[in-house]
């Protein structure tokens, strides 16, 4: 998946988890590095994230989760990018996820998950390599990447 332009990506608190520190150090970590961030702010509905990310035209989505709800709120993201055909969105996300909730949501389609302790130049090495031309970024050679609240 090669992205022609600055990379666009959606920042996203869904649910009814109030803390958004890392999803705001995340987004300038990401603005800083030239990518285009549209921050959607605390208390966003799935439907309210595919819906910004749709209209802004994203390359990617991140969703940061504190609050334990991350198997179903990443679940219905993936459906909505589905149903409305946008499953060239790539979704990733961060926070307080569970060891043994990662292979299940990578299976279930969410490209990366990032867990406390990550840095910030990992996030962005991880978005520029995903989304690079096939071959020209490091997303192979990187490996999984753990640590941080995205």
């Amino acid at each position: 998946m090669g992205v022609s332009g600055p990379i666009r990506v959606v920042v996203a608190k869904p649910g009814l988890d109030g803390h958004d520190r890392g999803a705001k150090v995340i987004a300038r970590a990401l603005r800083d590095a030239g990518m285009e961030v549209i921050y959607t702010g605390l208390h966003q509905t799935p439907e309210q994230i595919v819906d910004t990310a749709i209209q802004e035209d994203a390359d990617a989505i991140g969703l940061s989760i504190l609050s334990g709800a991350h198997n179903t709120l990443f679940a219905r993201v993936i459906e909505l990018l589905r149903e409305r055909d946008a499953e060239d969105v790539l979704l990733f996300g961060g926070g307080i996820i569970p060891e043994a909730d990662i292979a299940p949501l990578k299976a279930a389609g969410v490209a990366e998950i990032f867990t406390p302790g990550a840095s910030t130049g990992e996030v962005v090495a991880w978005v520029r390599g995903a989304l690079a031309e096939p071959g020209s970024g490091p997303a192979e050679a990187a490996g999984p990447v753990r640590g941080g609240d995205v």
